[in-house]
C-alpha cells in the first residue's frame, strides 16, 4: 500500500497543493513552519479522520476559508482508489470514495492504513491516560473500521448520561440553597428525572463492554511486538510491557486478570459498578465508570515507564509503541504507510540509525525534516523541498 498523490485545497497553510509520491522513501525538507507537517497531517487525516496535532477540525481549514478538501490517491495490490474528504467546521464532514459519495465520512476508514511517528508521541509515555486510550482506539479502528461506530456510540451515550447527571447536580445545588439537605436531594433528583439513568446504564455497559473487550484483545496482540520493537530500538537495554488498567469497573479483579474476562463478564461488571457508583456520580455530576476512565500501564523492567524512564528511554518506548502498531497491522495482511514527522531531530545518532534500519523496507515511508543531514542514509529516497506554500521534487 502507498499514497500515489495528495491534493489539498484550503487545508492549513495551503490554498492549493498537489504532490506525487512513489513507493519507498520520500523525504520532505524545509524550514520549520513552512508546511511539511501539514502535508503528512492531511494524509493522516484520510487514515484516521483526525489530526495528530489538534483535537478540533477548525485549525485544519485555511484562515478565511469556509472548508478544506483533501484528495488522496491510494494504491493497494495494483489498484488505485481515490478518497476525497471535505472538512467544514461545525458540520458533518463529507466524503467520496472512488468519486462516489459516501453515506458517512467514516466509511473511508480502512481505505488507507497508516502509522505516524511524531514528537507528540512522547505523550504516550509521559502524558495523561487519554493519550494512551486514543492510541488503542485509533489502532482498533485501523484494524477493524467498524469500531469507529462503536466508539461513536459509546461517546454519544456518555455525553447524554453526563448531561443528565449534570442537570441533577445543578438542580440539587440550586435546591440546597433554599431547603434542608434531605429535601434538596429529593428536589434535585425529581428535577432531573434520574429514573432514565437505568436505560443509559444499559447502553453504556453494552457499548463499553464492546470497546473494552476489543482493547483487551489488542493489548494482548501488541505485547510481543512491543517487546521486540523496544529491544531493537534500545539495543537490548530493557524489557517493555503494557497492561490494561481498569480501576473504575474491575472491582477486586487484579490488573493482570482483567484480560481473561469475556465480553459478557465485562458488561456485567460495568452494570454492577455503575449501580454502586450512582450516589457518587449524582454528587459529582459526571460518569465515573467505563472505558473512558481506563488506562494502559507501560512498564520498563520492573518500574512504570511514566515517572521513571529517562528521556531517551521514554522516546524508545514511544517509538516501540508505534513500531508495534506497524508490525501488528503488517502481520494481518496489509502493510501500512509509515510517516516519520520530524522524529529524527529528537533522537540521538544511535536511535536514528536503528529506527531507519527497522523501517527502511516498508512499502512507503514519508519523512519530514528541517535539516537533510538528520535523515539516515537508509531512508534517503525521493527528495522534496517545502517552502512558502510550494512543494516540488528535487531528486
Amino acid at each position: 500500500m502507498y499514497v500515489r498523490r495528495l491534493e489539498l485545497h484550503d487545508f492549513r497553510s495551503y490554498a492549493e497543493a498537489a504532490v506525487d509520491f512513489e513507493p519507498g522513501s520520500s523525504v520532505l525538507i524545509g524550514p520549520n513552519g513552512h508546511g511539511k507537517t501539514n502535508l503528512v497531517e492531511a494524509i493522516g487525516y484520510v487514515a484516521t479522520l483526525g489530526s495528530h496535532r489538534v483535537s478540533s477540525d477548525v485549525p485544519l481549514v485555511r484562515y478565511g476559508a469556509s472548508r478544506a478538501i483533501i484528495r488522496c490517491a491510494i494504491v493497494h495490490d495494483g489498484r488505485e482508489l481515490l478518497v476525497e474528504l471535505e472538512i467544514t467546521p461545525g458540520k458533518a464532514n463529507r466524503a467520496r470514495i472512488g468519486r462516489a459519495p459516501a453515506t458517512r465520512a467514516r466509511d473511508v476508514l480502512g481505505a488507507l492504513r497508516l502509522v505516524l511517528f511524531a514528537p507528540e508521541d512522547l505523550a504516550l509515555v509521559r502524558g495523561d491516560p487519554a493519550e494512551r486510550r486514543k492510541y488503542l482506539d485509533d489502532l482498533l479502528v485501523q484494524r477493524q473500521p467498524r469500531f469507529a461506530g462503536v466508539r461513536a456510540d459509546y461517546e454519544r451515550v456518555l455525553k447524554q448520561r453526563n448531561a443528565l447527571l449534570r442537570t441533577a447536580y445543578l438542580a440539587r445545588k440550586v435546591a440546597s440553597r433554599t431547603r434542608r439537605p434531605a429535601e434538596a436531594e429529593t428536589a434535585g433528583e425529581a428535577a432531573a428525572d434520574l429514573s432514565t439513568l437505568d436505560v443509559w446504564d444499559l447502553h453504556l455497559a453494552a457499548y463499553g463492554a464492546d470497546l473494552i473487550a476489543a482493547r483487551l484483545e489488542l493489548c494482548a496482540a501488541l505485547g510481543t511486538h512491543l517487546a521486540k520493537a523496544y529491544d531493537a530500538v534500545s539495543a537490548g537495554r530493557g524489557e517493555a510491557r503494557l497492561a490494561y488498567e481498569a480501576k473504575s469497573w474491575a472491582g477486586s479483579v487484579e490488573a493482570g486478570s482483567v484480560a481473561g474476562l469475556s465480553r459478557a463478564e465485562i458488561e456485567q461488571r460495568l452494570r454492577e459498578a455503575l449501580a454502586e457508583a450512582r450516589p457518587s456520580e449524582v454528587e459529582r455530576g459526571m460518569t465515573l465508570v467505563g472505558p473512558h476512565r481506563d488506562d494502559v500501564t507501560l512498564t520498563l523492567g520492573e518500574l512504570p515507564a511514566k515517572g521513571y524512564a529517562s528521556h531517551g528511554e521514554s522516546w524508545s518506548f514511544a517509538l516501540a509503541l508505534r513500531l508495534a502498531s506497524y508490525e501488528l497491522l503488517r502481520s494481518e495482511g496489509i502493510e501500512p504507510v509509515l510517516v516519520l514527522d520530524d522524529v529524527f531531530a529528537e533522537l540521538d545518532t544511535g536511535r536514528r540509525e536503528r529506527l531507519a534500519e527497522l523501517v527502511a523496507g516498508a512499502s512507503q515511508v514519508l519523512v519530514t525534516c528541517a535539516v537533510p543531514q538528520d535523515v539516515p542514509d537508509a531512508l534517503r529516497g525521493a527528495r522534496y523541498t517545502v517552502g512558502d506554500g510550494v512543494v516540488f521534487r528535487v531528486a
